[in-house]
């Protein structure tokens, strides 16, 4: 999918604490999405209070005292964020890693490294798929 402006992408947050992979992760979303960068809890809650986003990418290992699991447990406890798609991309391969997000409440679970066009069309999928409630 290619998106002729910026008010017809969806907007992003990425949520990753790797200063490398967040240059990484905006290359190559950059195309497709609105993107907005955070590398921590304080970041991620202040980011998500002065914007809407379609879907969130969430890093497993972030910066500071909490996960990405525990942020997006506490995401979904919130009533109007519990609908906002969330994507975990995770260097963590085992299986009961990817089921203890599951738990926690991703839609989807992706590791690293990732396939790009895999990424951008799971990314895609869910932003479209949700109605997103304010």
């Amino acid at each position: 999918m290619n998106f002729n402006s910026s008010a017809d992408k969806p907007r992003i947050l990425v949520t990753e604490d790797d200063p490398e992979n967040q240059k990484f992760l905006q290359l190559i979303l950059k195309k497709e999405f609105e993107v907005e960068l955070c590398d921590s809890e304080e970041t991620f809650n202040e980011k998500l209070s002065l914007n809407h986003f379609d879907v969130i990418l969430m890093d497993v290992s972030l910066n500071g005292g909490k996960s990405g699991l525990q942020i997006i447990r506490e995401l979904r406890r919130k009533e109007m964020y519990r609908n906002i798609p969330v994507v975990c991309l995770s260097a963590h391969v085992f299986s009961q890693d990817k089921m203890t997000a599951l738990e926690a409440g991703v839609d989807a679970y992706l590791t690293k490294p990732v396939d790009n066009k895999l990424l951008i069309h799971t990314l895609h999928n869910l932003a479209r798929s949700r109605e997103v409630v304010y």
